[in-house]
C-alpha cells in the first residue's frame, strides 16, 4: 500500500496483489448481466481481463496511460468508492462536511488508480483459483474468496468484499493474505487529519495526486 510519508516493501508488496484482485474480481458486465451470481462474474470477467493485459502491445510495453484507461474503462465503475472512503477514514470521514467527503473520495479514487496503475506491469501468468461461493437467496453482502497461484512464491489468499446495490454488485473492499488494503490507509490518514485536519488530508491527496500525474 502506498504511504503518504513514504513508499515501503510492504506496501509495494500489497499494490502488486491488489491489481491482482481487481483483475480477478472488479470488471463486472452492467445491465442484464448484473443479476449473475458474483462469483460468476468474477470468474468471466477476470478471464476476458487477463486476456487483455496479455494482448494488448501498450499494455505490454508498460504504456501507463493505456493502462489506466483499462483500469477507468473496465475497474473502476464497479468500486463503491464513497463507502471504500468511509472505511479508510472511519469516524474522521462521518465527522466531514458532504463538500469534504466528496473531495475525499475523489482524491482517494485518484490515488487507486495512479498507485495501482503501475502495478499493472508486474502481472506474470499467475493463475487464479476461485473458491465456492457461500451465499444464502437474498442475501446483498458477499465474500467471494479465491487463491492466486504464483509460478514462484507461496499462493496469495484474496477475499472481497462486496455488496449488491440495486441490480448490481459493486466492491468496497479487498483482503490480501488476512489484511483489508482500505483499512490499511486508516492510520495514515488518521494521523494526517491530526496534523492538519480534514482539509489538510484532502490537501496532502491532492498534492500527491498532483506529483504523480506531473511524473
Amino acid at each position: 500500500m502506498l504511504s503518504l510519508r513514504s513508499t515501503r516493501e510492504p506496501h509495494a508488496q500489497r499494490a502488486a496483489c491488489f491489481i491482482l484482485a481487481m483483475l480477478a474480481c472488479l470488471a463486472f458486465a452492467r445491465g442484464a448481466l448484473a443479476q449473475e451470481a458474483p462469483d460468476a462474474l468474477v470468474k468471466r470477467v477476470s478471464q476476458d481481463v487477463i486476456a487483455t493485459i496479455k494482448s494488448d502491445p501498450a499494455i505490454q510495453a508498460g504504456n501507463e496511460a493505456r493502462i489506466r484507461e483499462v483500469i477507468e474503462t473496465k475497474l473502476l465503475g464497479n468500486f463503491d468508492f464513497e463507502r471504500m472512503t468511509a472505511l479508510a477514514l472511519g469516524k474522521n470521514f462521518r465527522s466531514a462536511t458532504p463538500e469534504q467527503q466528496k473531495r475525499l473520495t475523489d482524491e482517494f479514487r485518484t490515488l487507486l488508480v495512479r498507485t495501482y496503475s503501475g502495478a499493472l506491469n508486474q502481472y506474470r501468468n499467475e493463475t487464479i483459483d476461485f473458491k465456492p461461493l457461500r451465499m444464502n437467496p437474498g442475501d446483498t453482502d458477499v465474500t467471494v474468496r479465491t487463491v492466486v497461484v504464483r509460478a514462484s512464491g507461496a499462493p496469495i489468499q484474496i477475499d472481497y468484499s462486496m455488496e449488491k446495490k440495486g441490480d448490481a454488485w459493486k466492491s468496497y473492499d479487498v483482503v490480501v493474505g488476512g489484511v483489508s488494503l482500505v483499512t490499511n490507509y486508516r492510520d495514515e490518514f488518521n494521523a494526517q487529519v491530526q496534523k492538519g485536519g480534514i482539509d489538510g488530508l484532502i490537501k496532502t491527496l491532492a498534492d500527491r495526486n498532483r506529483g504523480v500525474a506531473a511524473k
